[in-house]
């Protein structure tokens, strides 16, 4: 009976009081003692006033169900069909929605209802990569920066190759401590690509040396992020890296002249498709040939094979047999040795490789410069065998 006058009564009222009668309705359905008969009612015309041309009557009952476990589910998908504003509401809350739902949701391609999707309490991995898959750029901000969002590796690698030119993006994804080595490496070279392009479109510098700037700078940091890696976090970063073509020989070159070898056998390994046992056996083989075979084999120049013996026989030299890897910067010592050893076979003042030694040379003299100095400001007496020696600063 009571069902019957609120539906004689809605035909004639004004859309603001059919807001709030129906926002009454619906708590009563969701909190009140109905019978059978009345509670089926109340459903029929909850299902009713999803016709009503006022978004606000819509809107109030979605306010009303969407967080409860008691809705109609039958109201629910209705109301999900509505316009963005009111089904981003049920897709934002409701306990209802299976996962396929939600993914069908994001596949929608409603950017609100994404983002709605994106800031349910718990994301689950299928959501997630979905919203990573086909989500609007806020969807994925949300979910990368949602510690309860379950972000399969695959689609955090999806969301860096959509979105990671966006500085918002990278500082989140930055912030998770799930995020894998090959991740982490691949925002480097994004941001460095962003950075070069800024520099080059304010013609600050030519675009031919940003880019060059802007590639050695991801080395460096390459080498760095895996001198960070755990032993089993190597291998697919290395891999990652060949097969984004960045595994290039300036790169090998580097990690073996920072002393980080591990990283050196792994790349070799990669590049010839040897296990790591056997490329570490030829890398050592000293007495033999095994190690021009190795460097043959992973395709690397010619033309550099000789700046890669002088370093290996520098980090021999330094005792370095007891330190794999783990190092992020250029060792100035094995950098200087190399250069030295090389000058006199480059092709002259041309020549791209001594051009290369020279750039490490320099930045290997700025790294053990900054360290020195923060030792003095920090009042350490004893400097590591490894620091630059400033005599005229150390007698001062």
């Amino acid at each position: 009976m009571i069902v019957r006058h609120f539906l004689r009564w809605i035909q004639t009222a004004a859309a603001g009081d059919r807001a709030d009668a129906t926002s009454a309705l619906a708590r009563a359905y969701l909190h009140s003692e109905l019978t059978g008969n009345d509670r089926a009612a109340v459903e029929a015309a909850m299902i009713m006033l999803m016709d009503d041309p006022s978004p606000l009557v819509r809107r109030a009952l979605a306010d009303a169900l969407a967080t409860s476990e008691e809705a109609p589910h039958t109201v629910v998908v209705g109301l999900l069909q509505d316009q963005p504003e009111i089904a981003a509401i049920i897709a934002r809350h409701s306990p209802l929605l299976f996962d396929a739902e939600l993914v069908d949701l994001v596949g929608g391609g409603e950017p609100q209802v994404q983002y709605a999707v994106s800031r349910r309490d718990h994301v689950p991995a299928p959501v997630a990569a979905a919203i990573a898959e086909v989500g609007c750029i806020e969807a994925c901000l949300a979910v990368v920066a949602l510690d309860t969002a379950d972000v399969p590796a695959f689609s955090i690698d999806r969301i860096i190759e959509r979105f990671g030119e966006d500085p918002d993006i990278r500082e989140a994804l930055f912030a998770r401590a799930d995020l894998s080595p090959g991740a982490r490496q691949a925002l480097v070279v994004k941001l460095s690509s962003a950075l070069s392009a800024f520099v080059a479109g304010r013609a600050w510098l030519p675009e031919d040396r940003a880019n060059r700037i802007a590639r050695e700078a991801s080395d460096k940091a390459t080498v760095a992020i895996a001198a960070a890696c755990r032993s089993d976090g190597l291998s697919p970063l290395v891999r990652h890296l060949r097969q984004s073509g960045q595994l290039s020989t300036g790169l090998v070159l580097r990690a073996l002249l920072s002393g980080n070898v591990r990283l050196f056998e792994e790349s070799l390994a990669e590049l010839a498709g040897l296990s790591l046992r056997q490329a570490s056996g030829l890398v050592h083989d000293r007495r033999g040939a095994g190690f021009r075979a190795l460097y043959d084999r992973a395709g690397l120049p010619a033309s550099t094979w000789q700046a890669f013996r002088a370093a290996l026989d520098a980090w021999h030299e330094d005792g370095g047999s007891a330190q794999r890897g783990g190092h992020p910067q250029l060792r100035r010592r094995m950098v200087e040795r190399v250069l030295t050893a090389y000058a006199p076979l480059a092709d002259g003042d041309l020549d791209q490789l001594l051009a290369q030694l020279r750039r490490f040379a320099a930045e290997a003299a700025r790294d053990e410069a900054r360290a020195f100095t923060r030792d003095l400001i920090a009042g350490n007496e004893a400097l590591d065998d490894d620091a630059v020696d400033f005599p005229m600063v150390a007698a001062a």
